[in-house]
């Protein structure tokens, strides 16, 4: 079955394990909001911008760039490209997580103090900075593993990525309660960095034993001979001229993004809210119930990962109707999953959020959120198609369009409206970028033999 089709028995595996990972991680959030509050939550979901941003500078590019030019392996047999896609990606990834690490451990406080505004995160920032080079390593070999259609690798990681933190975070809780010590919201920021390295270090025990095995020596590759430096730097050429402008993309996504989390709570406390009532709504929104309303995602964020280097291929090849086929199954499956869990949440969510979180808040906002599910769960999709067609600019805009929305309602709704202001910029966002998406696979989604004239202008 992973030979004859491989998307789909890669997105099978890859949402198996996301939900099962995500199911993890639903006990641990209950964990963690009993075990540091509904404030402290929101505190820990303030550093969320950081990370992304961080992710955005360090990986995420090139990560999408190895997955790329690695594709070709399977039919090729080009084992030596692939590994010096690889470690250029490595040495690139490395530097610049090894140089941001050093940034933010040193000027943690300003971080905290002038961008997250607030000093309590000044902590967290600093034990965060320490997962950076091994986050970078994994996402490095997870783009490989996702290129050439092996999605064994990253799925067992992720699992074990989430493991290991809740392990380990739970052990340290446990030890701290034995010690009469009262736990800090920093165990849960010290979980992330053991969960980043244990997924480290088994990625990169698999990948090296898979290079030897088929006779590849990592050594030479390390420290090349005069003659494979011109192919090293052509290499690096090529994933920067990619990584590049899709780093650079991600970063003002994400630096939107993060003006919009670090101000919904300065936004409601101009609607009148006290600090410890901002953190608490802001805890219960970010911390709780968005990754319940995501949870479904994890099949659709599986199509989105392994659509990307198929559409890619067929795009090369020229078969405009293997996309359009592509197109049309994953419109179809995810609205249908989106309106099913629209139905499902609206019905039962003040009911899930008492049983889960103990929180009537919580059950009022997964209510109020259950309307966004089809368009979230489509966009996400939509958006890697319009990556693998090379279409990243307009994908960008599009993002931009979409943030700017949320901005919109952020900065002028929330201190009239409150939460809910912001809530309804979320509906109206995703549904403007769905519409955006749509209207940009019009081709592929009207496809038949008399519109390639179409498809040719589209693609030019």
């Amino acid at each position: 079955m992973f030979k004859k089709y491989p998307l789909i028995a890669g997105t099978i595996l890859l949402t198996a394990t996301g939900i099962l990972s995500r199911i993890i991680g639903f006990f641990y959030r209950i964990f963690l909001s009993q075990t540091i509050g509904e404030e402290g939550m929101g505190i820990y979901q303030l550093i969320a911008p950081v990370m992304a941003l961080s992710f955005s500078i360090t990986a995420a590019g090139i990560q999408t760039a190895i997955s790329k030019f690695v594709a070709p392996e399977p039919t090729s047999h080009d084992y030596k490209s692939s590994l010096r896609v690889l470690l250029v990606g490595f040495t690139i990834s490395l530097s610049l997580s090894a140089i941001l690490g050093f940034f933010l451990f040193e000027y943690s406080f300003f971080i905290a103090k002038n961008f997250l505004l607030e000093e309590r995160c000044s902590s967290l920032v600093r034990i965060f900075a320490l997962s950076l080079p091994f986050g970078s390593v994994h996402a490095c070999i997870n783009g490989y593993y996702y290129g050439i259609k092996k999605t064994g690798l990253p799925a067992f990681t992720q699992l074990l990525e989430q493991g290991a933190r809740v392990v380990s975070v739970y052990l340290i809780y446990s030890y701290c309660q034995s010690k009469g010590i009262e736990a800090s919201i920093a165990i849960s920021v010290v979980g992330i960095v053991i969960g980043e390295f244990a997924s480290m270090a088994v990625s990169a025990i698999a990948v090296f034993l898979r290079f030897s095995r088929l006779g590849f020596s990592l050594s030479p590759m390390c420290i090349p001979a005069a003659s494979q430096k011109g192919k090293l730097r052509t290499t690096a050429r090529h994933i920067l001229s990619m990584a590049v402008p899709l780093s650079a993309n991600r970063l003002v996504i994400n630096g939107l993004q993060s003006v919009e989390a670090v101000y919904i709570p300065n936004r409601l406390m101009a609607f009148g809210l006290s600090n410890s009532e901002v953190l608490r709504i802001y805890g219960v929104l970010t911390g709780m119930v968005l990754p319940l309303i995501l949870f479904p995602s994890a099949l659709t964020s599986s199509i989105a990962v392994l659509i990307l280097p198929y559409v890619s291929e067929a795009e090369a090849a020229g078969n405009n109707k293997k996309i359009a086929n592509a197109v049309s199954k994953c419109i179809f499956f995810c609205l249908a999953l989106g309106f099913l869990c629209t139905a499902g949440f609206f019905l039962f969510g003040r009911w899930i959020g008492s049983f889960l979180f103990h929180s009537q808040i919580a059950g009022s906002f997964i209510t109020s959120m259950s309307f966004i599910c089809p368009f979230l769960y489509l966009r996400t999709v939509l958006s890697s198609i319009l990556h693998g067609l090379g279409k990243t600019a307009r994908s960008f805009f599009f993002q931009i369009a979409g943030i700017g929305i949320k901005l919109l309602f952020v900065f002028y709704a929330i201190p009239i409206f409150g939460i809910k202001g912001y809530l309804w910029g979320l509906l109206v966002s995703e549904l403007l970028l769905c519409t955006l998406y749509l209207i940009a696979l019009k081709p592929y989604i009207y496809y038949n033999k008399h519109v390639l004239s179409r498809l040719q202008a589209f693609k030019a």
